[in-house]
């Protein structure tokens, strides 16, 4: 056995924590990000923290370290999504260029809609990809990785996410 697994926390510890505190920690997440899907990616993402880290917090702190990291990991998702929506918006000002001052916003706004729509409709490892490209802007290397599939596939998939998203954004409406 590796150092570093002899350091790892014992998983029946992280089970019971979850049992007894796995739905308040969702609520309070939900509370916190107003989205349940983001709430759980929260929640996996600090998971697999207690599991990396947990044997550094004390027994009796346990639940507050777990609730402190699930915060963070929040705050990071809300961060990240910012980070997307003002992609969106750069993509939306783009796409406008001779609207009047005045329609200008309303005009923004509908353009925001449509990538958001057509974001929506694609299928989900292709919608996986764009979000782990553009919104939390990791290289194609890492979300290979991360994806655990091979380099190739991921630019595949980028590169069929954005002649789909292209088709569905230049289609008249």
């Amino acid at each position: 056995m590796t150092a570093d697994n002899q350091a790892r926390i014992d998983p029946a510890i992280i089970e019971a924590l979850l049992a007894d505190h796995g739905a308040e920690l969702q609520r309070f997440l939900i509370g916190v990000l107003r989205d349940p899907q983001l709430a759980g990616d929260a929640l996996q993402n600090a998971l697999v923290k207690m599991v990396e880290r947990g044997h550094t917090a004390q027994e009796e702190t346990r639940k507050a370290w777990l609730f402190r990291v699930a915060y963070n990991e929040a705050l990071l998702l809300r961060r990240r999504q910012a980070t997307g929506n003002n992609v969106l918006q750069r993509i939306a000002r783009t796409a406008i260029t001779e609207a009047a001052p005045a329609d200008e916003s309303v005009l923004r706004d509908e353009v925001v809609e449509r990538v958001r729509e057509a974001l929506d409709q694609l299928p989900p490892d292709q919608r996986t990809m764009v979000r782990m490209r553009i919104y939390e802007q990791k290289t194609f290397k890492v979300i290979a990785e991360e994806l655990q599939i091979p380099l190739g596939t991921a630019l595949s998939r980028m590169r069929a996410a954005l002649g789909q998203l292209r088709a569905r954004l230049t289609e008249p409406e």
